[in-house]
């Protein structure tokens, strides 16, 4: 008697969240190939090349150093975290006393812990999958690295046991890493030698994409637009259209430098820029002008601003200064 078909009996929710799991799985398989079937073709130099008198797309792919180093097989503690005080602020109502009760109940342990990267991390994602947890960490040095949380599972050469694989493909700070929820086999990443770098996942390699003449400090994508990248150059706000391949569109929007930007998740139109200007401003993306453009809202400090990012409702706005 014949089997019946992969998938018979299922429903159609249930069909696609299998699809779905294959699907992350192809590419969490692709993140822990062996360092020794890739090409260490890129290696990075003490000296920087000479920069471009103007901005322009530049296609190169290159083969990353692949570091993949492991706490438990090196024998080395895990350090010590730190948190920075920020400040939340509500975009509707004032936020509630008391806190949840999940939050109250958290508890950071050891186990929770991993070194991603060597030296300081200045950027950190954590990707949009829905059945499992992957946190990247981009550092000071260029190093990008990946933490599968809910792999514990020792390979054949004993790398990444803790689940963790690292890749060298920026010279300079890494400033911003996305990923869209609708591209997962693709990732963007800066630096603040001006560097836009797209990683393919299933092949493990990095191209870039764009080069800039000064420090790129945070990237983001819309929800609703997979091959649009927003960055920011100075106090410049730029649209990178992934099939055109160049920046068609550019803002002036602070006084200073940009230092993040982040879309309201339940509305594709409406996004936060923060600003050493000690200013962060919420902008709808259908009413901005290349010159003169107003925000729908700023909210003034007496500290440089690096960051504001909505939560996941939209409702609440969480900056930080310093």
């Amino acid at each position: 008697m014949a089997s019946p078909p992969p998938g018979a009996g299922l429903t159609e929710y249930e069909r696609r969240r299998e699809e779905n799991i294959r699907r992350n799985e192809t590419i969490l398989a692709a993140l822990r190939r062996k360092a020794a079937e890739l090409s260490a073709s890129f290696i990075p130099t003490a000296s920087s090349p000479k920069r471009p008198k103007k901005q322009h797309p530049l296609a190169r792919t290159t083969s990353p150093v692949v570091l993949r180093r492991s706490l438990r097989t090196r024998g080395i503690p895990a350090g010590e975290s730190s948190a920075c005080d920020g400040a939340n602020t509500s975009l509707n109502t004032p936020p509630s006393p008391t806190k949840p009760r999940s939050t109250r109940e958290l508890v950071l342990r050891p186990v929770d812990v991993r070194k991603v990267v060597p030296g300081r991390i200045l950027s950190l994602r954590i990707l949009p999958l829905s059945d499992r947890t992957v946190v990247v960490a981009g550092n000071v040095h260029g190093h990008i690295g990946f933490w599968d949380v809910d792999r514990l599972v020792e390979d054949e050469d004993g790398d990444g046991v803790d689940g963790v694989f690292e890749y060298f493909p920026h010279r300079g700070s890494v400033g911003g890493i996305v990923m869209h929820p609708a591209m997962l086999h693709k990732i963007y990443s800066s630096s603040y030698h001006g560097e836009i770098c797209l990683m393919d996942v299933e092949k493990e390699n990095f191209n870039t994409v764009y080069l800039c003449d000064y420090p790129i400090f945070s990237l983001c994508q819309a929800p609703n637009s997979p091959s649009s990248l927003y960055f920011a150059e100075g106090n410049e706000l730029k649209l990178f259209d992934e099939r055109m391949g160049k920046v068609p569109t550019t803002w002036s929007l602070h006084d200073h430098r940009i230092n993040s930007i982040d879309f309201r998740p339940e509305n594709p139109y409406i996004f936060a820029t923060s600003s050493t200007d000690r200013t962060v401003c919420i902008w709808d993306i259908r009413r901005m002008k290349k010159k003169g453009s107003e925000s729908l809202k700023v909210l003034e400090y007496n500290k440089s601003i690096q960051s504001a990012y909505f939560s996941p409702s939209g409702n609440m706005l969480a900056t930080t200064s310093c």
